[in-house]
């Protein structure tokens, strides 16, 4: 059983029985990412990502913290063999949003630092508070993010990537906005319901199609090849067919989709 992380649904039940998950991060007072804490948030996601009920999911803090950083208490301690041993199971796990087939958006409040940020950029969109401070401080530990490297150099591209992670400094929220670190910037205790907001869209929708297009985007330099393939495969859902008739005969937006 997870001791620091929550699941639960947020608001009814779609036409389609689908509704929105959300992932509540609980390691009280500062959320700090500790092996057993990014274990059970990559749990949590992979059993999301594997219930057809689930149609979105929105990963969250609380109203002071997303993630203040990495427990260094436990990485002072840590032998380099089984640094070594470790290092890509946690690789993986801190990537769990990516590998997820709905749509994630991670919700920021307070801080988002270290692995809590790495864990972020594999979410499908982030928004923050205005009152957020983001950075990678690992530096100054004598260490590197493990798993937000390439995505944030893709992201914001390798020069800025660059400054963050060799400095170690925070950015703000309007930086954070002109980087593109970040999709959207509230006020502070509407994180949440934003979030809840962008990922209800997708309650009604194609799910396989979605999976489908997520699954493009995470194929990088072989998104052409993966596109074929997925493209090729929502021919046999029961979503395609509806939807091509239904545009054809109504518009778009006129289908209601199952998620078969």
């Amino acid at each position: 059983m997870a001791e620091f992380v929550t699941l639960s649904r947020a608001g009814d039940a779609s036409g389609s029985g689908r509704r929105v998950a959300v992932l509540r991060i609980a390691r009280p007072p500062m959320n700090l990412f500790d092996t057993q804490l990014i274990r059970e948030i990559a749990a949590a996601a992979t059993a999301c990502g594997a219930d057809p009920e689930v149609a979105a999911l929105v990963v969250y803090g609380d109203e002071r913290v997303f993630c203040a950083g990495d427990e260094l208490a436990e990485l002072a301690e840590l032998p380099a063999e089984q640094a070594a041993a470790m290092a890509g199971d946690l690789q993986t796990a801190l990537d769990c949003l990516a590998a997820v087939p709905q749509p994630t958006v991670a919700a920021i409040s307070g801080y988002a630092l270290g692995s809590g940020l790495e864990l972020a950029l594999g979410a499908d969109r982030r928004i923050i508070g205005d009152n957020v401070k983001l950075g990678f401080p690992q530096i100054d530990a004598g260490l590197i993010p493990l798993a937000g490297i390439r995505r944030l150099s893709l992201l914001i591209g390798p020069g800025a990537a660059k400054d963050l992670v060799y400095s170690g400094r925070f950015v703000e929220a309007d930086e954070a906005a002109r980087l593109g670190l970040v999709d959207q910037v509230v006020a502070p205790d509407d994180v949440l319901g934003a979030a809840i907001e962008w990922a209800r869209r997708f309650a009604d929708g194609p799910a396989r199609a979605l999976a489908a297009a997520k699954a493009v985007f995470e194929a990088g330099p072989h998104g052409p090849e993966r596109a074929r393939t997925e493209w090729a495969q929502l021919f046999t859902t029961a979503d395609q067919r509806l939807g091509t008739r239904s545009y054809l005969r109504d518009g778009p937006g006129s289908a209601v989709f199952t998620g078969r």
